[in-house]
């Protein structure tokens, strides 16, 4: 029932997906590749066969994605792994690419 010079107001809600990002891991000569695989496994909760077939294909190929997260969640491990590697005296290197 209508009451006379009611108004409804629809209000329409338009909810996105956060946009997701890859965070690609590259290759270098001096990063052992035991250590690439404890990254992968403490910062990106990979399990060991995974971690250790994500390590392959960045040897292999020069670069892997490794993981695809919201924003800050990608910075926040590719900055985790970053100072991990560079306390330990490693180039290694990350980069984000919108996915």
């Amino acid at each position: 029932m209508s009451v006379q010079g009611e108004t409804r107001e629809k209000t329409k809600i338009n909810i996105r997906e956060p946009k997701h990002y890859k965070v690609i891991m590259h290759n270098d000569d001096f990063t052992p590749m035991e250590f690439v695989v404890e990254i992968l496994i403490a910062v990106f909760r990979k399990e060991l066969q995974e971690a250790e077939r994500l390590m392959m294909m960045v040897h292999e190929n020069g670069r892997a994605v490794v993981g695809s997260y919201s924003y800050d969640i990608a910075v926040t491990k590719v900055r985790e792994a970053s100072d991990w590697a560079k306390e330990e005296g490693y180039p290694f290197r990350m980069t984000v690419e919108e996915a």
